[in-house]
């Protein structure tokens, strides 16, 4: 059985969109294709019109360098930088001019709540601040990206602080028109977004905008976990 079967999707400019369904539905899959982590056995991908599937190893790396921004679930914090260190991390690839590298971090970490941790090391910030990933979320946005991809970046949080990081995806979408795709599990965090994608047994089931209450989103929970039939 194929992890993703047949799935067609079109994901506009300056959206915010949750990807939701049970484990094993093909949710991370999706994830990795449209960060290119994976390559589709086939089909196309299109990205700002460009054929992605026909580039070479250099030129994808390229494009998730300048293009795409990363937040995993386990955030990938090296504990012997500095924070400030862990958010200049990607530049190390790119041709950056350091005075301005130097100022773009500070104010990313400034934008997420972290001023003044600058020179902390991962493990002596507060269990709120790593847990949350802000240091994740700055690093991230290092590049300017155009699209940010992140999987289940609320998951092992609290209710309070959920929100907190979700205010912070609200705020870069709003003000810098940041396409952000998400990976959750969360009706509230899926209520935040513009549309829902729901995955099944590896097919795209529902995708609609969020225009509904807080109980459809739980019917549509319910109907994700469900099994899928598979289209003959």
């Amino acid at each position: 059985m194929n992890a993703l079967q047949g799935v067609t999707a079109t994901l506009e400019r300056g959206s915010v969109v949750a990807v939701m369904g049970p484990s094993g539905s093909g949710k991370s899959t999706f994830m990795n294709l449209l960060g290119w982590l994976d390559r589709p056995t086939s089909g196309r991908y299109l990205l700002a019109g460009i054929p992605v599937e026909r580039l070479d190893r250099d030129q994808l790396a390229e494009i998730r360098n300048r293009k795409i921004g990363f937040i995993f679930q386990n955030f990938n914090s090296l504990v012997r930088m500095t924070v400030l260190e862990n958010v200049e991390l990607p530049l190390l690839y790119t041709d950056e001019d350091t005075a301005d590298a130097d100022n773009r971090a500070w104010s990313l970490l400034a934008s997420v709540g972290l001023a003044g941790r600058e020179h902390s090391f991962p493990t002596q910030l507060s269990g709120g601040q790593q847990l949350c990933s802000r240091p994740a979320i700055a690093r991230s946005l290092i590049n300017r990206p155009e699209i940010l991809l992140a999987d289940e970046p609320t998951g092992a949080l609290d209710s309070r602080t959920s929100a907190e990081i979700m205010s912070i995806f609200q705020e870069l979408n709003r003000t810098q028109g940041i396409t952000i795709v998400l990976v959750t599990h969360s009706n509230e965090v899926a209520a935040y977004a513009d549309r829902i994608i729901g995955f099944r047994d590896g097919l795209v089931v529902s995708d609609a905008p969020v225009m509904y209450p807080q109980n459809a989103i739980e019917d549509l929970v319910a109907l994700l976990r469900a099994p899928a039939e598979v289209p003959q």
